[in-house]
């Protein structure tokens, strides 16, 4: 065995798993992502979905797919630096722009290629890139190809940051990246906050609205909007693979940034274009975003309803206020046998383990959709209390 194999060897922690029984991973789908769907056979309560709109069975966003294949056909076969870039990609990217409030958008083929070719490329060898602890992983696959100067700061700790900022040479860029809902523990940045540091310290803001976008924010446009800061924040990052329902991803600016990115975002220049059923999906699923509010208050209305049934519950949910509800269980093991025990009881979570979060956070994380009805949630409130007390989480 060569010594690559011999090296790689030595990862044992998902056969551990499997013998154990516990192993939560690549469970096989056999159905639409609705909140219902077929796993092994057998219908189960879908908690564990990024769709917070619900909108990926929606028939007038399949049409739109269908259509698109039909005139553009199934790929680019080519980035959008040469001929890979379709009439529709520029229309959806001027709607975008109106619709988070900048002037220019440009796409992604996804929201990790956003992240990544955005924060890698803005800064120079000089200048700093300033992120939060908790940021997407993207975010910090973006910094640590960037030849700036990288600086952590605790997560949504505004002391924190601003003691970063005091480090940073006055006259040097000094790029401020955060998510706007964070995505595992649904906590929210305090945006306000991080813009007026922002003047303060001339520095430039950017913030990911991938799980902000059809959640907050006047038709679902984000945290940006929701807190009234769209015109102090400089970059505004979005994907589709969340609540516009497709694949793909967008960043927001103003058009000297786009000039830049579109000639020196390595992730934008050489990576094939977004598919056309892709850009065509994304488009109608603005379009229903935005004539159909009712779908976004419903989903708070869920959520609402959720957080109070954890808390009623003894659950320890951290501070999310937000679709995405964290069951902390601060254990490994225990999270893989609950992810398990309640697939049985009909009810499919998504565990969170080390490193997506410190060993000692370990949690399952529990999301809603738009088409979850109260009904389903209560249910799943219930299976999960069951479950929770039999591990003794819950009293």
């Amino acid at each position: 065995m060569k010594l690559l194999q011999t090296k790689l060897a030595r990862y044992t922690a998902p056969q551990e798993a499997k013998a154990a029984g516990i192993y939560p991973y690549f469970r096989a789908i056999s159905s639409e992502q609705d909140p219902e769907v077929i796993i092994n056979g057998r219908k189960v309560l879908m908690f564990g979905s990024n769709c917070y709109t619900g909108l990926v069975n929606h028939p007038k966003i399949k049409e739109a797919a269908i259509n698109a294949i039909k005139k553009y056909g199934t790929g680019c076969a080519g980035s959008p630096f040469l001929n890979g870039t379709l009439d529709i990609h520029k229309q959806l990217e001027a709607r975008l722009a109106e619709y988070v409030g900048k002037e220019d958008a440009m796409i992604y083929s996804t929201g990790f290629e956003v992240n990544l070719g955005v924060v890698s490329c803005l800064t120079g060898r000089e200048d700093y890139v300033i992120w939060d602890e908790q940021d997407h992983a993207s975010i910090i696959e973006g910094k640590r190809l960037s030849f700036s100067q990288s600086l952590k700061y605790k997560h949504n700790d505004m002391e924190s940051l601003e003691k970063q900022l005091q480090k940073c040479a006055p006259d040097k860029v000094k790029l401020i990246v955060t998510d706007g809902v964070f995505s595992m523990e649904g906590d929210v940045a305090n945006l306000p906050e991080i813009v007026r540091l922002a003047k303060q310290y001339d520095a430039t803001v950017m913030v990911d609205e991938a799980h902000g976008i059809g959640v907050f924010g006047k038709g679902g446009r984000g945290t940006c909007d929701h807190f009234g800061v769209t015109d102090d924040v400089d970059l505004i990052m979005g994907t589709f693979s969340k609540s516009f329902a497709s694949l793909g991803g967008f960043i927001a600016c103003d058009k000297e940034i786009t000039n830049f990115l579109r000639h020196h975002s390595r992730s934008y220049i050489f990576t094939a274009s977004i598919t056309p059923a892709s850009t065509a999906a994304a488009n109608a699923a603005l379009d229903i975003m935005e004539s159909e509010p009712e779908r976004q208050e419903h989903l708070w209305e869920l959520t609402n309803y959720a957080l109070e049934g954890f808390r009623n519950m003894g659950c320890e949910i951290g501070n999310t206020s937000t679709p995405i509800i964290p069951l902390f269980i601060r254990d490994n093991f225990k999270t893989f046998a609950i992810t398990r025990d309640l697939l049985e009881e009909g009810i499919f979570v998504n565990p969170v383990v080390s490193p997506a979060v410190a060993p000692h956070d370990t949690l399952i994380r529990f999301s809603l959709m738009a088409t979850h009805t109260k009904d389903q949630v209560t249910t799943a409130l219930e299976k999960i209390q069951k479950v929770f007390r039999a591990h003794n989480i819950v009293p």
